[in-house]
């Protein structure tokens, strides 16, 4: 049984010889530099589609790697569409399965720099984790860099994200969600408030009270990758792992002397215009 992203790579295979953009299945192998007799075994359902088969349609026949990836969208990127994306490196292991890049600190001063250059990138470190080789999209790793994100990140923590493409970033990036963002000299872990559709910005927000929040304009972004586990070389004692807990009732608790002040000032003050 084929995977789902292998059935619409198929369906795109299907709609280029309709169009007549290719004239036969040889063709279109021959034109991705694969063997035929491969493609025939992807087409029977014998086989699944390979990443860099999926790169090359992506790049020559302009197929859409938002549908091949979710099922959303057209088959094929509009020109305009065609233009702003961008085509991600992406390292496997013998078996075809991603392995997940690794950026650390040393490397995140140049990396904006470098992300279109796959030698730079196949040059970073990377590994395998088994809960993310059956997930849909690209998957890197970001160690954590200064304390703007503490208490949820100390430094040298790891992040494991997914990337979201750019024809995303409108309707698709979460207020108060965390993401890794990769823009013009840095490379930079924060919370968001999607501000693209209203002012073509970004406003970043530190968990760290002591940062400011800032915006990041749409034309510095370079990438953008969702993060969704983290990964800490740190063990939390169990007075750290109470320390909010018991911060939250200190403050309940100056809350609600608080607001007894407060009655017991009104009450007094009722109780003296009715002697008076």
């Amino acid at each position: 049984m084929n995977s789902i992203v292998t059935q619409r790579f198929i369906q795109c295979h299907h709609q280029l010889k309709q169009d007549n953009r290719v004239r036969s299945s040889r063709q279109f192998a021959l034109s991705l530099d694969y063997l035929p007799q491969s493609l025939s075994e992807i087409l029977k359902g014998r086989r699944d589609v390979t990443i860099d088969l999926l790169r090359r349609a992506v790049e020559i026949y302009q197929v859409n790697p938002i549908f091949l990836y979710t099922g959303e969208g057209e088959l094929f990127l509009t020109p305009d569409e065609e233009k702003n994306l961008q085509i991600l490196t992406v390292v496997t292991d013998t078996q075809d399965v991603e392995r997940i890049l690794h950026v650390p600190i040393a490397a995140q001063g140049v990396y904006p720099n470098e992300i279109g250059n796959p030698t730079f990138v196949q040059s970073l470190p990377s590994y395998s984790m088994p809960e993310f080789q059956h997930t849909n999209g690209v998957h890197r790793c970001f160690d954590i860099n200064g304390d703007s994100m503490v208490p949820t990140f100390l430094e040298g923590d790891k992040v494991i994200s997914s990337y979201i493409e750019p024809t995303q970033w409108e309707a698709g990036i979460k207020n108060q969600h965390v993401y890794v963002f990769v823009a013009q000299g840095e490379v930079v872990v924060k919370r968001v408030m999607n501000k693209l559709k209203e002012h073509k910005q970004l406003h970043l927000i530190s968990d760290n009270s002591f940062y400011e929040s800032y915006p990041l304009d749409w034309s510095e972004i370079r990438e953008i990758w969702q993060v969704h586990t983290k990964i800490s070389p740190f063990l939390a004692s169990a007075q750290h792992a109470q320390a909010p807990v018991q911060e939250e009732v200190k403050e309940l608790r100056r809350m609600i002397g608080e607001q007894h002040k407060m009655i017991q000032h009104l009450h007094n003050t009722i109780e003296k215009l009715i002697n008076s």
